[in-house]
């Protein structure tokens, strides 16, 4: 297979799921690659994500490594062998990396969960809020660089089919990102939202015991198989994602501890309708 100039962060991740697997097996790359009859140079290839891997071949070291899981082999095997080519490509070398990371996530995705603490998440974002958030970045964005990101956001949201669990903390609710009819027709949203069946969201008020546990941010995407889930975290320089078992288990302990601190749905949307009354 040729040789990729940039791989996609779901190439990345079936690199790495392969290594995790050969390291399991206490192997080396070049006792991998003595086994399936290739080179030093393309098992290093593919666990770099710089090439990819037949299903026969994925298989075969799945068999050398042995990995006894099904599940995670095959939905590796989708992974090695789908060849979408997402509405998110369209924006490649237009938008920074991390956008069509998140976007080949969220079509992938199983299920979403999200603790927000400062901002609404970007999937619930009305078009005012997003540019607001947006105009904000430091440096300065251009205009077209603006519309690019905000263009993206509301593809994602309109793109977006999963199971979606929110948590939102009453400081997102209350920071005026942009003006007050803004942040208005964003909590309005909210409401709207939340009576979708797929979404469940739930709001920590400033006097509800157990905010320490929902001290930063997070989104947990729900991969194919458990194994397969993603955190992804915001940072100054943009979104990193976080996919070691012990992190991945953290973060779903985490998320469960905030849920059960939080207002259930009915209370949340009760809450939310008397801020909006606020403004």
């Amino acid at each position: 297979m040729p040789t990729r100039r940039e791989p996609t962060a779901r190439q990345l991740r079936l690199a790495v799921e392969l290594r995790k697997l050969r390291e399991a097996a206490g192997l080396t790359a070049r006792q991998a690659a003595s086994m399936l009859g290739v080179s030093n140079v393309q098992i290093s290839q593919i666990e770099a994500g710089l090439s990819g891997v037949s299903e026969q071949r994925l298989r075969r070291l799945a068999s050398h490594y042995a990995c006894t899981d099904e599940e995670l082999v095959d939905a590796l095997v989708e992974m090695a062998t789908d060849r979408t080519r997402g509405w998110w490509e369209e924006y490649r070398e237009l938008l920074p990396t991390p956008f069509l990371d998140l976007a080949e996530l969220d079509h992938h995705a199983t299920f979403q969960q999200d603790v927000a603490i400062l901002y609404v998440p970007g999937l619930l974002q009305t078009e005012d809020y997003a540019r607001a958030v947006f105009s904000s970045r430091i440096p300065e964005l251009t205009d077209e660089e603006l519309e690019l990101r905000v263009r993206h956001r509301l593809t994602r949201q309109g793109r977006a089919t999963f199971p979606h669990e929110i948590v939102i903390h009453e400081s997102a609710l209350r920071i005026r990102v942009g003006d007050r009819a803004a942040t208005r027709s964003q909590l309005v949203r909210l409401l709207e939202i939340s009576e979708a069946d797929r979404i469940t969201l739930r709001v920590i008020p400033f006097d509800l015991d157990g905010f320490a546990r929902a001290s930063s941010t997070m989104t947990y995407i729900g991969g194919p198989v458990r194994k397969l889930d993603t955190v992804a975290r915001d940072a100054p320089h943009g979104a990193f994602l976080i996919d070691s078992e012990a992190q991945l288990g953290a973060y779903r302990t985490r998320f469960r501890k905030v849920e059960a601190v939080s207002l259930d749905p009915d209370r949340s949307r009760v809450f939310i309708h008397r801020l909006t009354k606020e403004l």
